[in-house]
């Protein structure tokens, strides 16, 4: 037997149901005489007589009552998978707004954050730049700097050091660093290692996932949060917190979004998280 369309056994369901070609051609659209060819079509790919024609329509055969049970079920779970997603699109959403650091952070704590039965969907925005409450690029940011105005609600949260790292295996001979590209650099961190006239910058990239990913990989020393290379057993410090890179978070939304059950509840979890983690943002290195 050769696969039979989903499409042949819905027009099937039709035929079966309202007793003729006529009946499920009102229903579908189409004409009778292009349903009666795709019948015949779908009884030869079934290798089963489904039909008795007659003069007073379309009889359901034997074979054909047990097709129909059949696609009676199919039906109900399509339906029921129809219904389910529609359910999922009518969830509300909360987007938030993080750093490259502080967003790859979050993913790597989600289950803190959001799990699969919380009844909202979540957005998750990397913003280097910052963002713009006033045209709502999201509900939540976690910023480096506290906002001055605007109707914003505001907490503050953890402290942020910065320091010097360089893969485990690094030659402490080598004088080799590696930077964020001085086009792309926004924060104080992204630029003070081309600042330092006595460093030898041998390369350098345009996002910060890469950054880390070459200081791992052994191309050279370069800043890193210290929440983002404490946690990297391939990472070692390369030198002191440097003290004018420290800066304190500050989790924001506007105030009409605070009021939402579900943006409530992700600012309280953020929070929480991030407080739970302080000493490792601090550079204390007991980072949970």
């Amino acid at each position: 037997m050769k696969d039979a369309n989903w499409d042949d056994l819905q027009l099937f369901f039709h035929v079966a149901t309202a007793g003729g070609l006529s009946a499920a051609a009102s229903k579908t659209g189409l004409s009778a005489p292009t349903i009666g060819r795709r019948m015949l079509a779908l009884e030869r790919a079934t290798g089963r007589a489904l039909f008795t024609r007659g003069p007073t329509g379309y009889l359901l055969a034997k074979d054909g009552t047990a097709l129909l049970e059949r696609v009676r079920l199919m039906q109900e779970a399509a339906q029921s998978i129809s219904d389910w997603r529609g359910e999922v699109l009518t969830l509300p959403i909360v987007s938030t707004a993080a750093d490259s650091w502080t967003s790859r952070f979050i993913a790597d704590h989600l289950a803190r954050i959001w799990t699969p039965k919380d009844p909202f969907r979540m957005c998750y925005k990397t913003c280097d730049a910052g963002v713009d409450f006033t045209y709502r690029e999201a509900h939540i940011a976690i910023r480096r700097s506290r906002p001055e105005n605007g109707n914003i609600a505001i907490r503050r949260s953890v402290t942020v050091a910065h320091a010097a790292y360089q893969a485990a295996s690094f030659d402490n001979d080598n004088r080799n660093w590696i930077s964020l590209g001085t086009d792309i650099a926004i924060t104080p961190a992204d630029k003070w290692t081309f600042e330092q006239l006595d460093h030898w910058i041998t390369g350098w990239t345009n996002t910060p996932h890469m950054l880390f990913h070459l200081i791992r990989g052994g191309a050279g020393r370069g800043v890193l949060p210290c929440f983002i290379g404490d946690a990297e057993p391939g990472l070692t410090r390369a030198g002191p917190i440097i003290e004018p890179l420290t800066y304190d978070m500050w989790i924001t939304a506007h105030d009409d979004e605070r009021q939402r059950a579900e943006v409530r509840t992700v600012i309280d979890r953020l929070a929480a998280l991030l407080g739970e983690n302080e000493d490792l943002f601090a550079g204390r290195k007991s980072g949970g």
